[in-house]
């Protein structure tokens, strides 16, 4: 009798600049402990994924664990997986860039553990046809997605137990179907049900292949499988059941199934991704409404025959449900766009060393865990929006280097960075770069300092998650979810802080910088944290924009014609940046058409991410340098002309000058997420808001300057200690 062939495929990944301890907690719980239960069951081989970012991480931190890893490599238990270097979903890279990230890991994989690789790991399960002659050019044969691709492609059940051929202009890839009910099954039901739901299979259908394969922080990340897996036994007794069953079930790597089992035959897959994904690609109404589609029918006798015909969302769309997303990735492209154009040049070529720590810098910020949100905090993350920006903004200063830009410079031009048709505006100099939106609002809704590779504006908006309503239904009652059992990450509800249901609120206007309010006169800051107030029609509106420039000092100059209220007004700001004071940003506000005689409560929102709350050495000061709070501190200052923010550890020190006293409010904008421990209250920036309260004269004119400094001769300090100590 043939055998069933079972291929166990893991994928382990920490995302690019996740938390030491993080990536030390994921090992001890969950990578460590299994490579030590597998060591006692030498028969049973796995292919095994390793994310380029993690892998970088243990072999810095954890060379015991490379080198049992190699060991396992060596005899043939293990059959180690390529696939791009940082994890990044296929779909948001250029071309050029797949097929040299995965080029590059391969390269790495086989110096580190002297294996040929032949089939990779595919992030997220992200599909486009596309992607085939582009993994085939990299050098790959074979790889895995999930059944629901295939499904999508209209094969039924009984057509999934195998591998297929798929092909783009005549490059072939063999593509592994991988089991949803694996999935769900393995490691959270008992083993028996696993091996059940193989001898089906084995006994209906001739020499079948059934792949597995999803994450490996399943074995003791996620909450409750390390006392599950490892403490009460479940992978042992997994194990075990597989070589009891050894007469009729032969468990393989991806390499011995396609080496001694035949394709099925042809396949062309849909754009897809695993089942999930595609959900939460959906706007968030869409994804409700999808989910109450599903639950009406999904106990329907003829559920089963229909099921593979609904379809929801499309990954790319994360880019469009997330405009903070899109920034991300139109910066990412624009950094690759500029180092192709410099690799082709004798600039370039005559700089390699250069160049190849630029690539490295934009391949580390591809990688994908904080472009979309699920399950997990990713985009809601801002460490991991930090990280990304912090190697974009390295990999940009790199770009410069080889451009031949030294000392003091400055630079303004104006292109479609972000991808909507409408002209952005790019100002740089040699100490940091803004993008500014007239099309939307005039805002400022990039600000990158060079020195210590942050952007101050990775803010990211308030807004409704399908989760929410979870999140009002449990408030109250704080649940830990699991009820003692383990269940799967999907269906938990736990709450790290109380009263979350109260913080929900959602923001009328993007979280950038220079947003233009005309409020109505007496406004408090209670009501506009609440978003009341607003008379003014400039929040998001188009200006008109002029580029001035000279060598030593460049100046864009946005206007409009608007309202507030029924009064027809034109308000002109400039925004100059000068070789002088490279760290600083000048804006000059001028507000025409005024009515003589009327009360007029304009205001200029500034927000500030990156720097983090919660801590003592984050804090706001005043005019005359006292501190006033941490960063999440809500505050209203009357009659003053200066606010300062400072993140010691950052080593940036942000200030605001206005040469009109005024008053200030602060507000913290705080995102209720879910991630892997469960919902949580996550700051994502601070809100500083000069405003002014006049009576116009007879001029109808009004004028201010905001000088916004932005020193980071701490950071710059640090970096040198360390360069002359190293």
């Amino acid at each position: 009798m043939s055998h069933l062939h079972l291929v166990l495929t893991l994928h382990n990944h920490q995302p690019v600049g996740n938390f030491d301890g993080v990536f030390e907690a994921a090992a001890a719980d969950s990578y460590r402990p299994f490579l030590e239960v597998l060591e006692d069951y030498p028969d049973l081989p796995i292919s095994l994924h390793t994310s380029g970012s993690l892998l970088e991480w243990l072999v810095e931190h954890d060379t015991d664990y490379v080198d049992r890893l190699r060991r396992f490599v060596e005899r043939g238990q293990i059959e180690i997986l390529g696939g791009p270097f940082y994890e990044p979903i296929l779909a948001c890279i250029p071309r050029r860039d797949r097929i040299a990230q995965i080029r590059a890991y391969s390269r790495f994989l086989e110096q580190t553990f002297g294996a040929t690789v032949r089939g990779m790991w595919v992030p997220e399960r992200v599909w486009e046809q596309t992607f085939t002659g582009d993994i085939t050019d990299a050098g790959i044969e074979y790889t895995i997605v999930d059944d629901f691709h295939f499904r999508g492609a209209g094969l039924t059940e009984d057509r999934l137990h195998g591998y297929y051929l798929t092909e783009d202009e005549g490059r072939l890839l063999k593509i592994f179907p991988g089991s949803e009910n694996l999935r769900y099954t393995i490691p959270f039901q008992d083993p028996q049900a696993t091996i059940d739901y193989l001898r089906h299979i084995h006994e209906t259908h001739p020499a079948p292949v059934v792949a597995f394969g999803d994450d490996g922080e399943k074995f003791g990340t996620w909450p409750g499988t390390k006392e599950h897996v490892y403490n009460n036994g479940w992978l042992r007794r997994f194990f075990d059941a597989l070589m009891e069953n050894s007469d009729w079930l032969k468990v393989a790597t991806l390499a011995d199934a396609v080496d001694n089992v035949a394709p099925l035959g042809r396949v062309y897959l849909p754009d897809s991704s695993y089942r999930e994904m595609t959900e939460w690609a959906l706007p968030t109404q869409q994804q409700i409404t999808y989910q109450h589609l599903v639950h009406a029918h999904e106990h329907d006798s003829d559920w089963p025959d229909f099921r593979q015909f609904v379809r929801a969302g499309f990954w790319r769309n994360f880019l469009v449900k997330y405009p903070e997303s899109n920034e991300m990735y139109c910066r990412m492209r624009e950094i690759s766009e500029r180092l192709e154009s410099m690799s082709q040049s004798d600039i370039g070529r005559l700089q390699p060393e250069l160049l190849h720590q630029a690539q490295t810098e934009l391949h580390r910020g591809q990688c994908n865990c904080p472009y979309w949100h699920g399950a997990f905090g990713g985009l809601y993350l801002p460490h991991l929006r930090n990280a990304i920006y912090k190697h974009l903004i390295a990999a940009d200063t790199a770009i410069e280097e080889m451009s031949g830009h030294d000392a003091k410079w400055v630079h303004i031009e104006a292109d479609d960075f972000n991808l909507d048709a409408r002209k952005e505006i790019r100002m740089s100099s040699d100490r940091l770069i803004g993008y500014l939106a007239p099309a939307r609002g005039g805002h400022l809704y990039e600000l990158d300092l060079r020195g210590p590779q942050v952007n101050l504006l990775a803010t990211l908006n308030r807004r409704p998650e399908p989760y929410h309503q979870k999140v009002r239904d449990h408030a109250g009652h704080q649940d830990n979810g699991d009820g003692g059992g383990t269940v799967s990450i999907h269906d938990l509800v736990h709450f790290k802080q109380p009263d979350l249901d109260q913080k929900l609120t959602y923001d009328r206007w993007p979280r950038k910088s220079l947003v233009d309010h005309f409020l109505q006169p007496g406004l408090s800051l209670e009501e506009f944290e609440r978003g009341d107030g607003e008379i003014g029609d400039f929040l998001t509106s188009v200006y008109d924009a002029r580029l001035r420039r000279s060598d030593r000092r460049v100046e864009a100059v946005l206007s409009r014609d608007g309202h507030a209220g029924e009064q027809a007004v034109r308000l002109t700001k400039t925004v100059s940046l000068d070789t002088s004071a490279g760290g600083l940003l000048e804006i000059h506000y001028a507000l025409g058409n005024l009515p003589v005689g009327q009360p007029i409560h304009f205001a200029v929102e500034f927000n500030f991410s990156s720097m983090a709350a919660g801590a003592d050495d984050r804090y706001f000061y005043g005019a005359d340098g006292s501190q006033l709070g941490q960063l999440q501190s809500l505050m209203s200052l009357e009659e003053t002309d200066r606010i300062g923010l400072v993140d010691e550890w950052l080593g940036v020190d942000v200030s605001l000058d206005l040469s009109q006293v005024g008053s200030i409010w602060t507000l913290p904008i705080q995102t209720v997420s879910q991630s892997e421990g469960g919902f949580e209250l996550v700051h994502q920036s601070a809100a500083v808001i000069p405003h002014w309260e006049f009576v116009p004269d007879e001029s109808g004119c009004w004028e201010v300057t905001i000088k916004l400094t932005l020193d980071t001769s701490a950071a710059q300090a640090r970096l040198l200690a360390t360069v002359s100590a190293s």
